[in-house]
């Protein structure tokens, strides 16, 4: 069974970066796809970023030249670089993973394993 660990949110002034970590473990194929999701009270959960077996990445435009998804192999964790946040940043920060590589990178329908979240909050 895949399991998800994220840590790394807290709270943060506009402008400024936070590194969110994603512990991965179970998988067992060589293939797989991991993403980034957010989710703000009121609204509904929203693709930040992925990174595939292949490394290769798919970013939100909303994200675009701000964060960074990278990845760990040896030690089965993937990465969001976050800089020059925005109140509107705001949200629980969710991983995923999916034992595949879905055509919808950043689709929260194309996931089948997910994380309890880890909250970040950026202050004007």
């Amino acid at each position: 069974q895949v399991q998800l660990v994220e840590s790394g949110g807290g709270s943060v002034q506009s402008g400024g970066s936070l590194r969110l970590s994603c512990v991965h473990s179970g998988f067992t194929g060589s293939r797989r796809c991991m993403g980034w999701f957010r989710q703000a009270p009121g609204k509904g959960r929203e693709g930040v970023a992925a990174i595939d077996s292949d490394s290769s990445t798919t970013y939100a435009d909303s994200v675009k030249g701000r964060f960074t998804i990278s990845q760990d192999n040896a030690k089965n964790t993937v990465y969001l670089q976050m800089g020059s946040l925005e109140p509107e940043d705001t949200a629980m920060y969710y991983c995923a993973a999916q034992k595949s590589l879905p055509f919808w990178r950043i689709r929260p329908t194309s996931y089948g394993y997910w994380g309890q979240g880890t909250q970040v909050t950026v202050s004007s």
